[in-house]
């Protein structure tokens, strides 16, 4: 295990850090060398227990020993490890670092969804949700409620943006998940019944029986401004509605999906 005390930024191999954007690390013309950043020591445990591989590990002095030693025992000894003061991370990173640690680490390839939603009850559709913050806490309710796997259309924030694995707290590790084509036509194609979030005239309940007594739901949800587009819309077989109170008109779509995966699950 190489330790690389830093003095400076200079060293090129600190680029994933504090250089490339979310677009560069993605590398979609070599995808064989893309990258993700895994911040503090909880995370990165969880992406390690998920069999994701490390490419370099970036943490203060006093981690080494400390909250950064057992997941420096479990990577591999060629894997260089950089460390340096607070206030250096902090000037490459634009930010002090909560838990003083950072990973940067190997993107897989995006499985089939025929692959993941083989034997799924409940999966998400996300459409359309651009906002980090929101993409990492639809994941973390995913996670916690019993989804089963997420699909998500082309114009979705990746998952494994900086943040939004930050917001997860790990759990886009924890679930399943993949891209699809806009139109959902792979969704379908698999047996599952779609149920679209959105308020409409005709939309139904959260409570409806029919919902919960379908085998194998998608639950769809849409960007965080105008919802679903009228084509997902109309191409849902539910269109779900959560009631409101005092005149509330909607749920930020990240709360929405907690009430809806909660409410939705499948029951014994």
């Amino acid at each position: 295990m190489p330790v690389i005390e830093l003095t400076d930024t200079a060293c090129p191999q600190l680029a994933p850090y504090m250089k490339l954007t979310e677009a560069q690390l993605r590398n979609r013309l070599n995808p064989k060398e893309s990258l993700f950043i895994a911040e503090s020591p909880k995370v990165i445990r969880v992406a390690l227990d998920a069999g994701h591989r490390p490419a370099s590990l970036l943490c203060e002095p006093r981690h080494i020993t400390g909250d950064a030693a057992d997941i420096i025992a479990r990577i591999d000894n060629e894997i260089p490890v950089y460390t340096g003061s607070r206030e250096l991370l902090a000037s490459m990173t634009g930010y002090t670092l909560t838990r003083g640690v950072l990973c940067a680490m190997h993107r897989p390839e995006a499985p089939d969804p025929a692959t993941i939603f083989a034997g799924a009850h409940r999966i998400a559709v996300i459409d359309g949700v651009t906002d980090t913050t929101n993409i990492g806490a639809i994941f973390r309710s995913a996670a916690a409620l019993g989804i089963d796997a997420i699909a998500l259309t082309p114009t979705t924030c990746d998952p494994l943006n900086r943040r939004s694995v930050r917001v997860s707290m790990g759990s886009v590790f924890l679930v399943p998940w993949t891209w699809i084509s806009a139109d959902m036509h792979e969704i379908r194609s698999l047996g599952f019944k779609l149920a679209a979030m959105a308020l409409t005239d005709k939309s139904i309940g959260i409570d409806a029986p029919e919902l919960t007594a379908e085998p194998r739901l998608a639950i769809v949800l849409g960007t965080e401004g105008d919802g679903l587009s009228h084509q997902a819309i109309a191409g849902a077989d539910f269109v779900v509605k959560i009631p409101m109170a005092h005149g509330v008109d909607s749920l930020n779509v990240a709360a929405a999906s907690a009430v809806a995966f909660w409410q939705l699950r499948q029951q014994p």
